[in-house]
This record gives structure tokens, C-alpha cells and sequence, in this order.
């Protein structure tokens, strides 16, 4: 019987990594896209083949829809047809009020953040959707408190992008219910990356009823349940992993 195959994107480090180490633990093969650190990425597909489970390391910025196309084609050819996507890859501008934002930084966001995001989910529904010749399968995408509490004098873009994915998650997962797709997202509070380390003010800790940072398999475990068939009957939903944030 054929492995599951999943794809994570932004899968080189921090919760990426975490998910794509976790998902070869749980018996699957894996394709993990980077865009900038390509010995991060093969050091995290190393461990994954350390485990018994092929790997694919694929270069693909999640703001140009080409890359994201070809992301997909490249998976067909190297490992088979998608089971399950885990949509990962995101950015956070550096922190500033919206009135200092720069627009360019805004833009990158939102085609990263969310339109990124929408098209690896359309490529997705292609392959995996029973009304197209597929066999179903799972989509989780990586959302966030932040679009919950908004991030004011922060990140008021990367909240609204997060924000934004919720609606998407919903309105997708109804979409899709009847193809044999389930469509969930996960909303981590803070969690200690290098990605949020590189913004975060001491004082949020605070803000954490649990007291402390989550750790990235925290959220890897919440993301491995979704794809699972233990959550079989679980679509449109949106799990909070933020020590009670």
C-alpha cells in the first residue's frame, strides 16, 4: 500500500520543519518547499529520510503563482499524487504602525499570507478532489491568533491575512465537502520560531494565561491530528493552539 504523500510549505524551519518531521513519524513521504535557505531544507529532508520516508525539496516563493504551479508539478513527478497539503509558508513584516507601513511590504503579505495560500489550495483541490479523478484528501492551513486580537502597532497586515484565512477556511471546507476534501486551519499563539523571536517584545509573555511561548511541535501535533483520519468528520474548523490566548 502506497504511503501518504504530504506537502508542506515554508517547510525548512520553525513550524514547518517541526510538521514535516512529525508527518514522516506518522508514515508519510514528504515534499517541503523553502525560498531562500536550501541547506535548512535538505538538513530537514536528511532527518525525514533518516526515518524510512522519501523527501522532496522543492524552491517555490509562495508570492508567484508559477512557483506554486510548478511546486505542484514536481511533486507528481517525484513522489505521486497528493494526500494532503499543509499550507505553512508565511511572512511578518518587520513591526511598525500601519501609517509607517511600507506599501510594498503590504502587498508581499497578502500574496504570500493569503493569495499564496488560495492558489496552492486551488492546485490542490485539482489533484485531490473526487469529482476530478482523485481520492480526497486534506487541507490545513497555518492561521493565527493575530487575527483574532488584530496586532495593533504591530502587525495590523500579517493579522488581517491571517484573518482573512479563517473566512477562507470556512467558505473552502463547505466548498469542497462533497469532493472527499476536509479543509481546516490551525491558529497558533505565540509560538518560539526564529521567525517570531525576531519580533517579539519581552513583555508578551504576559499577555499568555499558560505563561509561557508554545513550542513548534505544539503546533506540529494540532496540524498531524487535522490531516489525520482521526479527524474525519472535522472540516471548516479552526484550532487554537495558544495557551489560552
Amino acid at each position: 500500500m502506497a504511503s501518504p504523500i504530504m506537502l508542506v510549505t515554508g517547510g525548512s524551519r520553525g513550524i514547518g520543519a517541526a510538521i514535516a518531521r512529525l508527518a514522516a513519524e506518522r508514515g508519510y513521504d514528504v515534499a517541503l518547499t523553502y525560498t531562500s535557505k536550501p541547506d535548512e531544507a535538505e538538513q530537514v529532508a536528511t532527518e525525514i529520510r533518516g526515518k524510512g520516508r522519501r523527501a522532496l525539496v522543492v524552491k517555490a516563493d509562495l508570492g508567484v503563482e508559477a512557483d506554486i504551479v510548478r511546486m505542484f508539478e514536481e511533486v507528481d513527478t517525484g513522489l505521486g499524487r497528493l494526500t494532503c497539503l499543509v499550507n505553512n509558508a508565511g511572512i511578518l513584516p518587520r513591526p511598525s504602525r500601519l501609517a509607517d507601513a511600507d506599501w510594498a511590504d503590504l502587498r508581499r503579505v497578502m500574496e504570500i499570507n493569503l493569495l499564496g495560500a488560495e492558489i496552492a489550495c486551488l492546485e490542490a483541490i485539482k489533484r485531490m478532489s473526487t469529482k476530478r479523478g482523485g481520492t480526497g484528501g486534506s487541507i490545513v492551513l497555518m492561521g493565527s491568533r493575530a487575527g483574532f486580537y488584530g496586532a495593533p502597532g504591530r502587525a495590523i497586515a500579517y493579522a488581517t491575512s491571517k484573518g482573512a484565512l479563517d473566512a477562507f477556511t470556512y467558505g473552502l471546507g463547505k466548498e469542497v465537502a462533497a469532493e472527499g476534501i476536509r479543509v481546516n486551519i490551525v491558529s497558533p499563539g505565540p509560538i518560539s520560531t526564529d521567525m517570531n523571536n525576531e519580533v517579539s517584545q519581552p513583555d508578551r509573555i504576559q499577555e499568555i494565561p499558560m505563561g509561557r511561548y508554545g513550542r513548534a511541535d505544539e503546533v506540529a501535533k494540532a496540524v498531524l491530528f487535522l490531516a489525520s483520519d482521526e479527524a474525519s468528520f472535522t472540516s471548516s474548523a479552526s484550532l487554537m493552539v495558544s495557551g489560552a490566548r
